[in-house]
């Protein structure tokens, strides 16, 4: 990678948007699924395939990427299900651990930003398809309008199962209950909920303990966003004054601890051992996760596997687990059990890392919270990492979390004048492209088909 003494750097996604047209030439195909009686490729090495469209040949087992001139110059990793694996490219970064897979940073390329419009529809099956290509088995679904019916009453519920007789702790917990979230979580429990269920044979009714985890799902994840403000002294959270900013912290601390406590005590009435134990691994990742952000990397190969770790920790870990729970609770198959947590895994960690862009290209209006808040944490997010290969004076900012005077400016700069914004999109659309292939798995039905649009939403969100 060139160094920025002498080369011009590319300017990042400035204003207008984080998704722009796509001007590469690159598109997907998910190749052999786990029912195929004659995959192409060994059941060890199913996976992406990444063509380049001037490409006649298809290579089954390895990925191009880049344009037509720079795949003349032999640039090429192979990706697995499980792992990606590559070599060293112009002395960049080697490989890093990402959960179960492996990436090598420095074989991500420029890759320009995707318009909403081009993620309207993703594909399902294994055709062959551009990404702006409508999807061809059914219309579009709505996540949100199919979810509607099983969200209904949804914080007014919560709000039930924190029933208590202190008015100010009844208005700490009832706080962010407001029904003004966006209840992304929720929405995800309930459609893996009922695909799982048209999938075993049954009606696609919700049954009561997995509307139950639904709800679970948001008071955890509602309990974490209070500590969080208050570990990190946050103002502003959902576009009104934080907890802590309006109570103190410890009444903060104690309103996050209450509301643990209430999933803690609906999660026991669901009666699964296995459940119990499955969402009780949530609450250990957040605590863990949590530690892990306090901490840093000298090295960048070890830095990156710990915020993709991290990232999973703290964010995908509760999606995941929480759509693996709702399988358990209709299904006894495993397999089902891991498509199901797989697809929360890969969405989970896609979201977070397009949250992790929109720090560097949303304005604070449209997040609800200030922008460049995580450089201002001391945080190096995937696009301060990615940068790093261009403007290798990040890394000491890196080290020291951003903490001498100007060093969250000349970051913020950085990044922008990088392809940092770019990559770490491109490496999000990868994560959606693996939740695709885990959830069409499933039988076909209007909940899969939108579990399936959900990924082109995460990628084009805005807040």
């Amino acid at each position: 990678m060139p160094s920025a003494g002498n080369t011009e750097p590319r300017r990042g996604i400035q204003g207008g948007g984080l998704l722009g047209r796509l001007q590469s030439s690159v598109f997907f195909h998910v190749q052999g699924e786990r029912n195929d009686p004659n995959p192409a490729v060994d059941p060890g090495q199913r996976g992406f395939i990444i063509q380049n469209r001037t490409r006649k040949k298809t290579e089954p087992r390895g990925v191009k990427l880049g344009t037509k001139d720079e795949n003349k110059g032999g640039r090429e990793q192979e990706l697995n299900t499980r792992r990606y694996e590559a070599g060293p490219i112009d002395g960049g970064l080697s490989q890093i651990l990402s959960g179960d897979r492996l990436v090598n940073l420095a074989s991500v390329k420029k890759f320009r930003s995707l318009s909403r419009d081009n993620f309207r529809s993703l594909p399902s099956s294994g055709s062959a398809c551009t990404c702006s290509e409508v999807h061809s088995d059914a219309k579009m679904k709505d996540p949100f309008a199919l979810a509607q019916k099983d969200l209904r009453n949804l914080y007014d519920d919560i709000k039930k199962e924190m029933f208590v007789s202190v008015a100010e702790l009844k208005s700490l917990c009832d706080y962010y209950f407001d029904g003004k979230g966006k209840a992304f979580r929720p929405m995800i429990v309930v459609l893996m909920a009922r695909a799982c269920n048209l999938h075993s044979h049954r009606d696609g009714d919700l049954l009561p303990a997995q509307r139950s985890i639904a709800m679970i799902s948001e008071m955890i994840h509602t309990a974490s966003l209070v500590h969080d403000d208050v570990i990190d002294g946050s103002d502003i959270r959902r576009g009104k004054t934080t907890i802590n900013n309006v109570w103190g912290e410890r009444k903060a601390i104690l309103a996050g601890d209450f509301i643990l406590s209430a999933a803690s005590m609906a999660l026991a009435r669901i009666g699964n051992n296995t459940v119990v134990a499955v969402l009780s691994q949530v609450i250990e990742d957040l605590v863990r996760g949590e530690f892990m952000q306090l901490g840093s990397k000298e090295n960048e190969n070890e830095r990156f596997k710990h915020y993709l770790e991290k990232t999973f920790k703290k964010t995908a870990s509760l999606i995941a687990n929480s759509c693996k729970a709702v399988s358990i609770l209709v299904s006894s198959d495993p397999e089902i059990h891991e498509i199901a947590y797989q697809y929360g895994r890969n969405i989970g960690i896609a979201f977070q890392l397009v949250d992790d862009i929109l720090d560097f290209t949303s304005c604070a209006n449209q997040l609800g919270k200030p922008s460049a808040a995580d450089l201002k944490l001391g945080l190096a997010t995937g696009p301060v990492l990615f940068a790093c290969q261009q403007f290798p004076e990040l890394h000491a900012m890196i080290m020291r979390r951003f903490g001498s005077s100007g060093d969250v400016d000349r970051a913020w700069q950085y990044v922008l004048q990088s392809d940092g914004v770019q990559q770490t999109l491109y490496l999000a659309q990868s994560y959606c492209q693996e939740a695709i292939r885990q959830i069409s798995q499933l039988r076909p039905s209007s909940e899969r088909e939108a579990l399936i649009q959900l990924t082109g939403l995460v990628l084009s969100r805005d807040k």
